[in-house]
């Protein structure tokens, strides 16, 4: 015989009875608790109560958060783009996450945004990154959890609990959400999983970058950058060997540097065409990181500097070229003796006062930047000044400390000529090397131009006619010296007798 079929009955199970009566029990218990606690806690000596007790905040606050879990079951994490730990600076956890959705959840998002960057061979490629409003799933150990790209100021909503009162304008957010059973996990394992992985696709497609400094059109940042390409590395650098070791050396004790942020100063100084700018990439090629170019005279004030120091990140070199031109920093400071202008001194023939700076960077400002409490904030940075005149400038900038290690970038001499014989000509001997040795030690001439002159204009041109080229250019030059101090002698001798006369 078939099974006889099971017939609805209107009245409830037994145990489904029992767990109305449950909830009937305890809602009635809670309604009597409450109604005492009313009735009581007038009478109750406040000082005897906690604050929070004492208003009733605890129980409501309580009640809320029942009631929260009860209608709406997902937490949120908020990884904004600046602020939070990172005070001004752009987060951390924001760019690493940005680049764990770009590789991870990018197939999934309808709306991407492409960067540019180069792979291990050089070749440029597009990296891809979830857009500012888009919303994507991931899925992680059998757990699905959301990614919100919150825009600032207008916000797209569609995922459980996607927006939060009190966000900043003009701020980005990343925005993950998840159910609230999977809140250990998310926090002990997946949000350590976002960070690494980011960080690993972060320096993946990293690029180094030139930064110089923006005016307030560009908007938040500080900055705007292009891509850092120049061959210049200490093995092309026409200079002493054991001066470019030296300088490797000390980039290299620095890099190990443990227990401070690694901060170093260097001030290369030198007449112009003498390799200082090729120094400089050389330094960032050899520890492969980026270059902040400041242009001083466009920056108004020292909060501005500070807010530009704020912005760099690390692993990079900051750079202030030819900073005698740059600031007034000739060491002319008022001395302590030297009394102040009062009203009885004014004189409205007088000429106004000389402005101290270019601009309202002052120099206390910039022995801030380069050696003040906000210079430790980050490390691996390199600062680099350079001057054609180190005499020039005050010696407060320029002490040990702050420039940690003088570089002189002097003229062309024997063993740079050889270097660059070597890369131009793949010479390493010649007959007229001596004549060049004995023209070097009395001319003044500086790699620049020579590297110009062992350059073959034409397509006849050999190593011969280059360096035949040389040894004439350096003649001329040692016969206009001579002329020109022939010259300064017989006006000193004319000026004397003029002396004489007079008297």
């Amino acid at each position: 015989m078939p099974p006889r079929p099971r017939t609805m009955s209107r009245d409830p199970t037994p145990a489904v009875s029992g767990i109305v009566e449950r909830f009937a029990g305890l809602w009635s218990a809670l309604a009597g608790a409450m109604l005492a606690w009313s009735m009581v806690r007038p009478y109750l000596p406040r000082h005897l109560l906690p604050d929070r007790l004492a208003g009733g905040s605890l129980l409501r606050c309580h009640a809320r958060s029942l009631l929260a879990g009860l209608l709406d079951p997902y937490l949120t994490v908020t990884l904004a783009e600046y602020g939070g730990g990172e005070g001004m600076r752009r987060g951390a956890a924001y760019e690493r996450a940005a680049a764990y959705l770009g590789a991870r959840c990018a197939r999934e998002a309808r709306t991407l945004r492409s960067e540019s960057a180069r792979d291990g061979g050089g070749r440029r490629r597009f990296v891809l990154r979830v857009d500012d409003g888009e919303e994507v799933a991931d899925e992680f150990r059998g757990a699905m959890v959301w990614w919100h790209a919150v825009p600032a100021p207008h916000h797209r909503h569609g995922g459980p609990r996607c927006d939060a009162p009190g966000e900043d304008a003009g701020r980005t957010y990343h925005r993950l959400v998840f159910h609230q059973r999977l809140r250990d996990l998310v926090v002990d394992s997946y949000l350590p999983h976002v960070c690494r992985e980011g960080r690993a696709i972060m320096e993946a497609n990293r690029r180094r970058k030139l930064f110089t400094n923006a005016g307030e059109r560009y908007g938040k940042s500080s900055w705007k950058h292009v891509a850092f390409k120049h061959p210049s590395t200490f093995a092309t650098l026409a200079m002493d060997p054991a001066k470019k070791r030296e300088i490797m050396d000390d980039l290299d004790a620095g890099r190990r540097r443990i227990g401070k942020a690694w901060k170093r100063g260097y001030l290369l100084y030198g007449p112009p065409g003498t390799g200082k700018s090729s120094m400089i990439a050389a330094m960032a090629n050899y520890l492969d990181y980026d270059i902040y170019d400041i242009e001083l005279t466009s920056v108004s004030t020292n909060t501005e500097l500070r807010r530009m120091f704020i912005d760099t990140k690390g692993k990079s070199i900051i750079v202030i070229e030819d900073i005698d031109c740059s600031l007034d920093l000739t060491g002319k400071r008022r001395s302590r003796q030297q009394p102040l202008p009062g009203p009885a001194d004014d004189d409205a023939d007088a000429p106004p006062p000389e402005p101290t700076s270019i601009g309202r960077v002052t120099l206390s400002g910039l022995l801030n930047f380069s050696d003040g409490l906000w210079s430790a904030c980050g490390g691996e940075r390199v600062i680099v000044f350079t001057t054609n005149h180190a005499e020039w400038l005050d010696p407060a900038l320029i002490r040990r400390g702050r420039m940690d290690k003088h570089i002189e970038m002097s003229y062309c001499c024997f063993e740079s000529f050889r270097f660059l014989a070597r890369n131009y000509l793949a010479l390493d001997a010649h007959p007229l090397f001596d004549d060049i040795r004995a023209q070097l030690q009395e001319v003044d001439i500086t790699p620049a131009n020579v590297a110009e002159l062992l350059t073959p204009k034409r397509a006849g041109d050999d190593e011969g006619s280059c360096l035949a080229g040389l040894v004439e250019a350096l003649r001329e030059a040692a016969a206009a010296a001579a002329a020109a101090t022939k010259n300064a002698t017989s006006n000193n001798i004319q000026e004397d007798g003029e002396v004489v006369e007079d008297e």
